[in-house]
């Protein structure tokens, strides 16, 4: 059945000191198996941001059950081969923008917008508000009956610098523009650095694992609720579990935790961030509930390339999961058609993951007759690279456009008539 769970998909960003890898990139899972990934798009990125600093850190995938519309999120900061301001800079004064683009069907995405979580949908600053140093690893909660009036809304919640150390902030908003953003107040304030918050929902249980960077030591940890409205201060949450993950950090440390559960089973997955640049290593539990829920993962079939970055995990259905499999086109049949009475609506491409399918195309003729035609419908024709003024690719060139780096194309000649 089309609309059965099955499989999941992953977002996340890349560690490339060497070059420009804030992207956002797909990884889909092989199958309905939750250890096991594969690379979309080739391992090239789908999505970038040409947008202030023109990084993409720390993206998260949601979707809203009501509307059906999808969201991916990152924060707005570009590392290597930004500004070079520095991580005292990035995290005090620097970008409150988060990132945004939504897809219908997660394999068209809309062109870039950013929503400044300092503002109010006025673009003033929202009146009780902190200042905020900056917005990092912006996730979601969506809330059936957020307001009591049978409307649905997502809970943000994200790290902010206010005062002299990192708390976790939150808001609220249906559809990630600043016309429906409202800034709602102080999630997580522990008196010292904390960041990177992820959660998930159980049973009538909120549960949720943050990074502490404090003098507490305590690293990873997880905590517990039982209240209805998990997000307003009244809400009493339970340390479980601290220092999680730590045995993968081997001289780094662990960050930008994602939790999601398994279809079908009592099986919850914690992938931790070994930083600077190993990347996602898994954590496993049966019952988040246990004294300590959560241990490495044993299994010789986790797979995932390496160096993949604080990102997020959403399960699909069997109908989405193949969707993603059939737009995942790899080259086109024939590259050149040749000479053609009639410009075809659609050609054939292969996919990656075998087998062919049928695209629409965009054709563009010149006065000569000769034509280009760009594949619609697959992951690559995504605007996944911008370029500036005189062509540069500096992240502060005058001009920025975007465009398709991984669009397929195919050239014909038009015959004359």
């Amino acid at each position: 059945m089309t609309d059965q769970p099955y499989g999941y998909l992953m977002v996340h960003f890349l560690e490339d000191p060497d070059g420009y890898a804030e992207k956002i990139y797909l990884d889909l899972s092989d199958g309905d198996d939750p250890e096991r990934w594969i690379p979309l798009n080739g391992g090239e990125p789908v999505l970038a941001s040409h947008l202030g600093t023109t990084g993409a850190r720390d993206p998260h995938l949601t979707v809203n059950p009501q509307t059906g519309t999808y969201y991916i999120l990152a924060t707005d900061l570009r590392v290597f081969g930004g500004d070079q301001a520095g991580w005292g800079a990035w995290s005090r004064g620097y970008s409150t923008r988060m990132n945004v683009w939504e897809s219908r069907d997660l394999v068209a995405w809309s062109p870039l917008r950013q929503l400044d979580v300092a503002l109010g949908p006025d673009g003033e600053p929202t009146a009780g508000a902190p200042e905020m140093g900056m917005m990092w690893a912006a996730e979601t909660t969506f809330v059936e009956d957020l307001h009591g009036d049978g409307s649905g809304a997502f809970v943000v919640y994200w790290t902010s610098t206010v005062g002299d150390h990192q708390v976790i902030l939150w808001g609220t908003t249906t559809d990630f523009t600043q016309d429906t953003f409202r800034y709602g107040g102080v999630l997580l304030d522990q008196g010292e650095d904390t960041i990177d918050t992820t959660m998930i929902r159980h049973a009538g249980r909120t549960y949720r694992v943050t990074k502490s960077n404090g003098p507490s030591g305590r690293g990873l940890f997880m905590e517990v609720t039982d209240a209805e409205r998990w997000w307003v201060p009244e809400a009493s949450w339970r340390e479980v579990q601290t220092r999680i993950g730590q045995g993968y950090a081997a001289g780094h440390g662990v960050e930008g935790p994602t939790m999601f559960k398994a279809h079908g089973e009592d099986r919850w997955y914690l992938y931790v961030d070994v930083i600077p640049s190993v990347g996602y290593r898994p954590m496993v539990s049966t019952n988040l509930d246990a004294e300590t829920p959560w241990a490495p993962l044993a299994s010789e079939r986790f797979s995932l390339r390496a160096s993949t970055k604080h990102g997020g995990v959403l399960g699909l259905t069997r109908s989405r999961h193949d969707a993603l499999v059939a737009a995942d086109a790899q080259a086109p049949v024939v590259a050149d058609l040749g000479e053609v009475a009639d410009l075809p609506r659609a050609v054939e491409a292969t996919l990656r993951g075998g087998g062919t399918a049928s695209f629409p195309v965009t054709w563009e003729v010149a006065e000569d007759c000769t034509a280009v035609g760009t594949l619609r419908g697959t992951l690559g024709a995504n605007l996944n690279a911008w370029e500036g003024q005189d062509g540069s690719t500096a992240w502060d060139a005058p001009g920025k456009v975007p465009f398709s780096a991984t669009a397929l194309r195919v050239t014909a000649r038009v015959a004359p008539r």
